[in-house]
């Protein structure tokens, strides 16, 4: 998931003279890589878990509904708890249960029951949530505060680099060359199609297992590693209710925009190696390397699209890149072959600076609404989990996997006008800038 700077948070027990901030920098910045890897797996254990268990396109986006109804369910109660225990408690809880989440995967795996993978990546899920909460914060004050905004940039170009070594390590261990059609497969006896499906199960016990390990030894190194504590900065400012944020009609719209944003996002990256597979009919193995492509793009997006802002109002850097992304996912349909495969790169790379953007304009000019406002923007990733079964649906239907992908079309289309219109704030009428 996209990241966004946190407000501001205040530190104590801090090293003297920066003394002391390296190690648990690294520690907190390979959180980043974690989250980022384990989230981009998911292309590669969607079309695995479709194989192994002869799933339709719906049924395996559930893999996505499992980890977004996680962070929406988790978001409000992952806060809450790191305010009264503590954020570096907060954290080892965090990285608990991601390990937890990994090693099932193993009983899952020798189960072969689809159900328990859900169950495994919600788990996982929840970790990340109480993960992505604290890690920012962190990185913000283990530091002089005039250089926080680079570290954070910093700490987050590992989740990208995750993004594109995930997909190539992940296929690598995963992916099996084993493949028989459903004729074959029907004619299979009851226990010859069950070995079957265990074996091709079983590929995913060895990195996870490895994932488990190492998140284990990140939580002990933690566990020991002394740690500022940090809180956010109270405001004395009135409280606001629903009734009232809910006013900013910027707001609404830049939740509607990130409901569909993320839908599209999750859409596009996380059936990725199904889509091409399909539409340009390359292996999985191929596959692969183009998926670590588009996490590759996504990236370097983010970066070029942040020196953009510099000279271009963001609202009309959104909108412009909501409508490219929007042109290259009709390519992406309706043409055939590599063109496809690019085409999804392209809108990996344009879609990348949407988050943020929607999130910075959606609470810009809310005042004492802002905190109540940017909990409600963050919730509206839900859309990850809600979206791509639509996508699944009509691929079902349509026997087509391509014009599954009309929803983030359709998604771009929601960014589209909340970059031309939606982002405007009731009381503010100049353009405001804003750097993702």
């Amino acid at each position: 998931m996209s990241q966004i700077t946190p407000p501001n948070f205040k530190a104590s027990n801090l090293p003297k003279n920066g003394k002391g901030y390296l190690f648990p920098l690294i520690l907190v910045t390979s959180l980043f890589f974690f989250w980022g890897f384990v989230h981009n797996l998911d292309p590669i254990l969607i079309p695995h878990l479709r194989k192994a268990f002869q799933l339709n396109v719906f049924e395996s986006t559930l893999v996505d509904s499992s980890v977004f109804i996680a962070y929406f369910l988790l978001a409000l109660p992952a806060g809450y708890i790191m305010r009264k225990y503590g954020y570096k408690s907060g954290i080892i809880l965090g990285l608990v249960l991601f390990a937890a989440g990994c090693l099932l995967f193993i009983p899952a795996a020798n189960t072969a029951q689809y159900i328990f993978f859900l169950g495994a990546l919600f788990i996982i899920a929840c970790g990340l949530t109480f993960l992505e909460t604290a890690a920012n914060p962190y990185v913000t004050v283990l530091g002089p505060p005039e250089t926080a905004t680079q570290r954070l940039n910093f700490s987050q170009s590992f989740n990208g680099f995750a993004a594109f070594l995930a997909p190539v390590l992940g296929g690598k261990f995963i992916f099996t060359e084993v493949k028989y059609t459903d004729t074959q497969l029907a004619k299979m006896l009851p226990l010859e199609k069950q070995a079957y499906m265990l074996e091709e199960a079983s590929t995913v016990k060895a990195p996870y297992l490895i994932l488990g390990i190492l998140i284990i030894v990140v939580a002990v190194l933690f566990i020991f590693t002394k740690l500022p504590d940090i809180k956010e900065e109270e405001n004395i400012q009135e409280k606001s209710s629903f009734r009232h944020v809910l006013g900013h009609s910027h707001l609404r719209w830049a939740i509607i925009g990130q409901f569909f944003y993320v839908g599209a996002q999750v859409c596009v990256l996380s059936l990725f190696i199904s889509f091409v597979t399909s539409s340009a009919s390359i292996s999985q193995d191929e596959a692969k390397w183009y998926a670590g492509a588009a996490g590759l793009a996504f990236m370097i997006g983010r970066f070029i699209g942040t020196v953009f802002m510099r000279f271009i109002a963001p609202h009309k850097l959104l909108m412009l890149y909501a409508l490219i992304s929007a042109v290259l996912t009709l390519i992406s349909i309706f043409a055939s072959g590599m063109i496809t495969v690019y085409a999804l790169i392209g809108v990996a790379f344009f879609m990348s600076i949407m988050f943020p953007t929607i999130f910075s304009l959606g609470i810009a000019g809310l005042g004492k609404d802002t905190k109540l406002g940017s909990s409600l923007i963050v919730m509206s990733i839900v859309g990850g989990a809600f979206l791509p079964p639509v996508l699944g649906l009509i691929s079902d239907a349509t026997h087509n996997i391509q014009y599954g992908y009309l929803v983030p079309f359709a998604c771009f289309l929601v960014v589209f006008y909340f970059g031309w219109k939606g982002w405007k704030p009731d009381h503010i009428e100049k353009e405001i800038s804003l750097e993702v």
